[in-house]
């Protein structure tokens, strides 16, 4: 039998790529297909709302790995009297602070009722409302059951020439909703293969 790896917030399957290639099974959670013409998600993909899972449907998997929308935490990294304005509006708001990890924690609620390993990937700016990463490599901060042997912290995000479409500066000439733009957007968030192929050997059961 090959192990059993379930991909929540699945995207793109830069994690699912990596455990292919180190022999596991996958299945993906996602609330939408993410498909913009640079091919479809490499395995079985479920659409649907993480928030509506429970842990006890996994429980013979070998691992859960699990990459939350970031696009918040980011915005408010960021060094703009607006993204600041927003920070400081959910600070002092226990609501807007819930809202905001609603998302991030339901991987660690899954992993709990399941009893299995879990890896939670996003980006630096989660950290002051999530507590601190166990590890990074390069622009990829990790969360949960963080193997003790990661390999060396030299990644950055994927190929940043994917905000050139051959005629200029990408956000100069589409539209931030585009499905273009979302295209990049995607492939920049993708787990390096490098990244999800360690992971998967740490926890390969046999």
């Amino acid at each position: 039998m090959r192990p059993l790896c379930i991909d929540l917030f699945c995207g793109l399957g830069g994690w699912t790529e990596g455990f292919l290639a180190e022999g596991y099974d996958v299945i993906g959670f996602d609330i939408e297909r993410h498909d913009y013409g640079t091919g479809s998600y490499p395995a079985q993909l479920v659409l649907q709302d993480v928030r509506t899972l429970h842990g006890a449907q996994f429980k013979d998997v070998a691992v859960i790995v699990a990459s939350p929308p970031c696009q918040k935490y980011s915005y408010m990294a960021m060094p703009w009297s607006r993204a600041k304005a927003m920070a400081a509006e959910i600070r002092d708001d226990f609501w807007k602070w819930y809202a905001l990890n609603e998302l991030f924690v339901q991987p660690f609620r899954i992993a709990k009722e399941a009893g299995v390993p879990l890896i939670v990937e996003n980006v630096r700016g989660a950290e002051p409302w999530t507590g601190p990463a166990r590890w990074h490599y390069g622009s990829f901060y990790l969360w949960g059951d963080v193997p003790a042997l990661m390999p060396p912290n030299k990644a950055i995000k994927n190929s940043r020439n994917w905000w050139s479409d051959g005629a200029g500066n990408l956000s100069a000439t589409t539209g931030s909703k585009s499905l273009k733009r979302r295209a990049v957007s995607a492939q920049i968030a993708k787990i390096p293969l490098p990244l999800a192929r360690h992971i998967a050997r740490c926890f390969k059961p046999y």
